[in-house]
């Protein structure tokens, strides 16, 4: 008995049809298969498969070095000047005197040798070895008399064969030494500067101690001062008279009464700058 296909009027089909239906079956189900495990089938030039950049790794990230800090010179703050003494300060005294011991260094190169004793007056306060060495410090220079090349100045013991001696004495004690020697030193009635009777000398323990106001005022260091003094009275005892203010804003000379005023120029302790006598005009 012969099985005929019909359907929907069309042509039947033979055993072939049927084999090549089952083959694409077939076909179809291994494609699936081998895509749910992963194989997958080749693929053309055309529809390569584009490759996904993976993330950029990112490099772990070291803090930059820090510099050690470099050292900090911190600067001391500078040193105010000296302008007075401290300290209370008698306004007279006994009229005795103690004597710097020993003799110092010859002070210049050449020329004629004169021979100084160094004194303070009992109850003044003063030490008569630091008196003397800032003696020896204003007259050594450089810039100090000594610079002429014609004079040579010694300290010696106050026993000693002498030309002059450098007195610290009290106010009320430089007066009377002074005006003994001829040299009034009141201002306003009271004894206020410094003078040179022959063969002394004399500082007045209130200048030597506090200056005077117009130096302070403009911070000039007491030590400048003292350098000033000593080199102005010895320079009267050395002959030199006094000097005026050669011009505005120029060093006062040495010969110059800087204690009482400037009228312009400025403090100068020394009568030698620059190896060469520095003078004002004569008053």
């Amino acid at each position: 008995m012969s099985i005929v296909a019909r359907g929907g009027g069309g042509r039947g089909r033979g055993p072939g049809a049927l084999i090549r239906v089952a083959a694409l079956v077939a076909a179809v189900g291994a494609a699936v298969a081998m895509v749910a495990s992963g194989t997958g089938v080749g693929l053309g030039a055309a529809d390569e498969a584009v490759p996904v950049a993976s993330e950029p790794a990112v490099a772990a990230t070291l803090p930059a070095p820090v510099a050690s800090p470099a050292t900090v010179r911190v600067s001391p703050p500078p040193v105010a000047p000296v302008l007075q003494e401290p300290g209370p300060i008698p306004s007279t005294g006994p009229g005795r005197f103690a004597y710097a011991g020993g003799a110092g260094p010859v002070l210049g190169t050449a020329g004629d040798l004169r021979r100084y004793r160094v004194a303070v007056e009992s109850g003044s306060g003063a030490d008569a070895g630091e008196f003397a060495l800032a003696v020896g410090a204003a007259l050594a220079g450089p810039g100090s008399w000594v610079d002429s090349g014609r004079l040579r100045l010694r300290q010696v013991d106050g026993a000693d064969r002498h030309e002059f001696t450098v007195y610290l004495a009290t106010a009320g004690t430089a007066g009377r030494m002074c005006a003994a020697g001829g040299v009034d030193i009141r201002v306003d009635g009271r004894p206020y500067t410094s003078c040179r009777a022959p063969g002394r000398v004399i500082i007045n323990l209130d200048r030597w101690r506090l200056s005077v106001p117009h130096f302070v005022a403009a911070d000039v260091p007491l030590s400048l001062y003292r350098k000033y003094v000593i080199n102005h009275e010895v320079g009267h005892e050395l002959g030199n008279g006094h000097e005026r203010c050669p011009g505005r804003g120029e060093p006062a000379p040495v010969m110059m009464q800087q204690t009482l005023f400037l009228k312009g120029c400025v403090a100068n302790p020394w009568p030698y700058l620059d190896g060469r006598r520095y003078e004002g005009p004569p008053l």
